[in-house]
């Protein structure tokens, strides 16, 4: 920083927090700026006088546009310059989306999203957007195998609306989005919220839509090296909530996971026995060709599909 030079000790803190965390700056209060820093609020208002802006605002708003510009669309970014050692940013770029993530967590909020999530009197619709469904996939598939009432939401806003038309009062709706945010999936939080659904947001920051419509919401880091959004942050949010849950539901899981790894067997579903008893070439050896055979069918042969979830007509 430019002006570091001529910093206070204090100031010299809070610019860390600047630098560090600019999402605090961006969609933080100056108590909460302060708070964070370990100063004052007019300390805080005095170092964006001192950087050249007219007050705390206006440095939040440069720092909100640099991280839209940051978080643009891809048509925008693929046009700009590749970084030259991608392994080591992309190494760094996603640690540091796991790091913030889950440093981010509120111990509260935390508590009561997991207390509605093993709440088995609780149906939990879980809705992703286009760009979040890895997460919102994942985390239906998993807490379904926890307990039952668990519906991956997608389709058509009509096919969403029919099978959310069957929702409580007392259910949960997981709506999972970041920037720049699906007009329909806002309007289904907007719906649900209506209707008293308790609403889960996993989205990017504060001023999201989502977050201002939600009972409950966590923030999850998205930086990308390239041009798309990086999921790694949501997902290592997701593994957080299902393990949790999990841990909740602990004695009525055993017997659910018992009777779903019973019909794996049943079916011959998995090509390894549990604790690897059997190799993983088991049968694939016998096949036309070998592995050979195996590794030249076209990729569209292959049925990467998956059971577990309940899945509305239309998704």
């Amino acid at each position: 920083m430019e002006h570091s030079d001529r910093l206070t000790a204090t100031e010299r803190r809070i610019a860390e927090v600047l630098a560090g965390e600019p999402q605090a700056i961006a969609f933080g209060t100056v108590a909460q700026v302060a708070e964070r820093a370990g100063t004052s609020g007019p300390s805080v208002v005095r170092l964006a006088v001192k950087l050249g802006y007219e007050g705390f605002v206006a440095l939040q708003a440069a720092v909100q546009q640099e991280l839209a510009r940051q978080l643009g669309p891809a048509h925008d970014r693929i046009r700009q310059r590749p970084p030259t050692d991608l392994l080591s940013r992309v190494l760094e770029a996603e640690q540091d989306n796991v790091t913030r993530t889950l440093a981010g967590v509120q111990p509260e909020v935390l508590e009561r999203a997991v207390a509605h999530l093993a709440d088995r009197r609780r149906h939990v619709w879980v809705l992703p957007g286009d760009v979040t469904l890895p997460v919102g996939l994942s985390m239906a598939r998993q807490l379904s195998q926890l307990r039952e009432g668990v519906t991956l939401l997608g389709g058509s806003e009509a096919a969403i609306g029919r099978i959310l038309g069957g929702a409580e009062a007392h259910d949960v709706l997981v709506a999972i989005d970041i920037r720049r945010y699906e007009r329909s999936l806002v309007s289904t939080v907007q719906v649900a919220r209506e209707q008293e659904i308790a609403v889960l947001a996993i989205t990017d920051t504060p001023l999201s839509p989502l977050a201002g419509r939600a009972a409950m919401a966590f923030f999850v880091a998205a930086s990308g090296v390239g041009p798309f959004d990086s999921m790694t942050g949501a997902l290592a949010l997701a593994n957080l909530l299902v393990g949790v849950t999990s841990a909740r539901l602990r004695q009525t899981a055993v017997r659910r996971l018992d009777a779903i790894e019973g019909a794996w067997g049943s079916l011959s579903a998995l090509v390894a026995e549990p604790g690897g008893s059997e190799p993983l070439t088991a049968g694939l050896l016998d096949a036309p060709g070998g592995l050979d055979g195996l590794a030249s069918r076209p990729a569209d042969t292959l049925d990467w599909t998956g059971a577990g979830v309940d899945q509305p007509a239309g998704s």
